[in-house]
């Protein structure tokens, strides 16, 4: 067989092959900075690793993953297991994930994020945080939508230890969740992200840093019940099936 014909039938062969699908759920335990995901990730500042996480620093520590767990997926669920140090800064940019174009440039209006905001309990000196969930695939005319809720109830202390914070979309609705509970929903139509990367401890353009460690993040490819969320690192053993 010429050389010619060995590579013609070689790139028909790899042409036939589909691609290996997206696992449906993926864990990312943050135990080093060696590998997240399994691939290298980019480190700045000085992110310290401890047994109950990778520990920001709310300064200049952030850590960039060239990955985007949930590119594609038409339905998901996002869950980060995290605890926020008392002292941060009011608005706080956690974990982003980001999709990028043709030219491998960010896609302002396709990502999704985690973020907190600090306030003062109504009528005292304490501060507690509330979530801030944002989701958008702005191909279409107003394919967004901001989940924030600081009303006093949704207020969350610190000192308490770790907190599950997760976001799902079921093709219609978008909602949030601390520890299980629904802090609030809205309904959106979100086409699925592309490919991109993520950032830790930050927004991936590097704007309001975290202060607090992160221990566990997971990515599924359908909604989860509230009865399977992770369960807060240190406030049960083990975790729901």
């Amino acid at each position: 067989m010429s050389t010619m014909l060995s590579m013609l039938v070689f790139a028909l062969l790899f042409q036939a092959v589909p691609p290996e699908p997206a696992k449906e759920q993926v864990t990312w335990r943050l135990h080093g900075l060696d590998l997240i995901g399994g691939v290298k990730p980019v480190v700045e500042g000085h992110p310290e690793v401890t047994a109950e996480g990778i520990h920001f620093s709310g300064t200049d520590d952030a850590v960039f993953v060239p990955v985007h767990p949930l590119a594609g997926a038409e339905t998901w669920t996002w869950e980060m297991v995290f605890r926020p140090d008392a002292d941060g800064a009011e608005e706080q940019r956690i974990f982003h994930l980001q999709s990028v174009d043709a030219d491998g440039k960010d896609s302002p209006n396709m990502r999704l994020m985690f973020e907190i905001r600090i306030r003062f309990v109504p009528g005292s000196l304490e501060k507690r945080w509330c979530l801030d969930s944002f989701a958008t695939s702005a191909k279409e005319a107003g394919a967004y939508r901001t989940l924030l809720d600081c009303s006093p109830e949704k207020l969350h202390g610190f000192g308490n230890g770790f907190h599950t914070a997760t976001a799902t979309y079921d093709g219609r609705t978008l909602r949030n969740y601390v520890d299980g509970v629904l802090q609030t929903e809205g309904a959106v139509k979100l086409s699925p992200q592309m490919p991109g990367r993520s950032s830790l401890g930050t927004r991936i353009n590097r704007w309001d840093y975290f202060k607090g460690t992160i221990y566990e993040a997971r990515f599924t490819r359908h909604v989860l019940t509230p009865e399977e969320f992770l369960v807060p690192f240190g406030k049960a053993v083990g975790r729901s099936k």
